[in-house]
């Protein structure tokens, strides 16, 4: 089992840049694969970021070179840099990993992005 829990969430204007985090409550090293998904009032879960354990990454097109997925697996932490933050981006970011066929989430943490 792990525990995943999410901060730096906040209000923000547009153009402005956030740092998501998500702490695990064990060791993140051998989870294959880590991700940010995000969902937006009245729309459905979407996936932002995704990376695997050896550093290979995969983002939404609307995120595409604004966003940067990283995990540090010395602090058991993933990381969601996010970068002209737009409108759009708002919602709640949740973060996930599937470990040994379970999926785990995270309680989520708000960001809105004020035009």
């Amino acid at each position: 089992q792990v525990q995943l829990v999410e901060s730096g969430g906040g209000l923000v204007q547009a153009g402005d840049s956030l740092r998501l985090s998500c702490a695990a409550s064990r060791s993140i090293y051998s989870i294959s694969g880590m991700d940010w998904f995000r969902q937006a009032p009245s729309k459905q879960r979407e996936l932002a970021a995704h990376i695997s354990r050896g550093g290979t990454t995969i983002y939404a097109d609307s995120v595409k070179g604004r966003f940067t997925i990283s995990r540090d697996n010395a602090k058991n932490t993933l990381y969601l840099e996010m970068n002209n933050l737009k409108p759009e981006d708002t919602g709640v970011y949740y973060c996930h990993a599937t470990l040994i066929g379970t999926d785990y989430w995270g309680q989520g943490t708000q960001v809105t992005v004020a035009s």
